[in-house]
């Protein structure tokens, strides 16, 4: 029996390893200090029992057990948790938690738990292994078909009539993250909330469709309820991601011969879409670029090097930056070289070309025209008539 013990303090998890390892020397004990290496460890092991603390860095025990619930229905959950709340109680058995445990947790207690779980586990072994290992095989080869289906893939001699058959009309949803990161966490809360809506409001799966984007296909039986499953899942990615995302879904389908060009077509309308994202670090993420800008103006400052000063992709940056200001990058950086340039300007001891050295203009050329575009009069005839206004 695999046995996963997931908490982000080293000496519990080992702790309850020795133990476990000590009175069933026949199971498998992995580690996990976080939710992240959990989910890597479900997916690569057969898990038939996971311990978690509740309170740990990113995202909680009971978030991990509620996301987790879909993909792996068969795993028994045990909550660990040094807090005696009946809130975090009800919660843990509203999720079907098996038992909830206090730290420190006997050996005694630990024990008795395991020994009845795994006669738990055996007998449903006996019962469902054989049609649940089918059922989950069969659902496995119906994403990776689709996958590659999907993508304008040959899928071989693998016949597409059991899918056309399921899905007569369907929608198409695409979640896309923007993330210079591994998005693997992120990944398995998008497939998880997705199918887990899509299940509740009608019927269909979820796949990968490359290392930043999933696809969900859905059968709904009221197309006016795609708008309330969108909406749900945003408000629950929102809440769970930590990077910006989009979403983007079809009109009803009815050809499945369509789906190729339609992934396309959402794909290339993602270039245009504005990222979602939290508002909080949004914008704080903007005030730190606009501080670094007014005091760096006069530098050679381009779109990457800010973007990279608040650690966000540039065309994400771009985005939330003209969202939140109302001027493009670019045209946010002209106004206020060319503001400064007017003030210095009043200055006759100044040099045209000292002027536009000192905001950032190493071509005099250059500035006039950019100068001229914005006001309407040269340089030096602004000078002048500013001159003569002031006599």
């Amino acid at each position: 029996m695999d046995i996963l013990i997931v908490d982000d303090e080293t000496v519990i998890r080992e702790g309850i390893q020795r133990t476990l390892l000590n009175r069933f020397p026949e199971h498998q004990v992995h580690l996990a200090a976080n939710a992240e290496q959990a989910i890597a460890l479900l997916r690569s092991h057969r898990i038939q029992i996971v311990l978690t603390d509740i309170l740990m860095p990113g995202m909680t025990g009971l978030e991990l057990m509620n996301m987790s619930r879909s993909r792996h229905p068969n795993v028994k959950w045990v909550v660990i948790s040094a807090y005696s709340e009946f809130s975090y109680a009800q919660e843990a058995v509203r999720l079907g938690a098996k038992d909830y445990l206090l730290k420190p947790i006997g050996k005694e207690v630990l024990s008795e738990m395991i020994r009845k779980l795994g006669e738990e586990i055996a007998h449903e072994i006996e019962l469902n292994e054989e049609s649940e290992l089918l059922k989950a095989n069969r659902k496995y080869l119906q994403e990776a078909v689709f996958q590659r289906f999907a993508q304008g893939l040959d899928t071989g001699r693998i016949d597409m009539k059991p899918f056309m058959e399921q899905h007569p009309y369907f929608h198409l949803i695409m979640v896309k993250m923007e993330s210079d990161k591994a998005v693997f966490l992120e990944n398995f809360i998008i497939e998880n909330v997705l199918q887990e809506l899509i299940e509740r409001y009608g019927k269909g799966f979820v796949t990968v469709h490359d290392s930043k984007s999933l696809l969900g296909i859905v059968t709904l039986p009221d197309a006016a309820l795609l708008t309330t499953l969108v909406d749900e899942l945003r408000s629950h990615l929102v809440k769970y991601l930590k990077v910006p995302f989009q979403i983007m879904s079809s009109e009803q389908i009815n050809r499945f011969e369509a789906v190729p060009a339609e992934v396309q077509r959402m794909r290339q309308a993602s270039t245009t879409q504005v990222y979602e994202h939290h508002a909080s670090g949004s914008d704080r993420s903007v005030d730190v670029a606009l501080q670094y800008i007014r005091t760096h103006y006069h530098d050679d400052l381009s779109l990457e090097k800010v973007a990279a000063i608040v650690y966000l992709n540039p065309v994400y940056f771009s985005q939330l930056f003209k969202q939140k200001i109302g001027q493009g990058f670019k045209e946010y950086v002209t106004h206020l070289r060319l503001e400064q340039a007017k003030q210095l300007l009043l200055n006759p001891k100044l040099k045209l070309a000292d002027v536009a050295d000192r905001i950032g203009y190493q071509d005099m050329r250059h500035f006039s025209q950019v100068f001229r575009k914005k006001y309407g009069v040269t340089p030096s005839e602004y000078r002048n008539e500013q001159t003569l206004n002031t006599v």
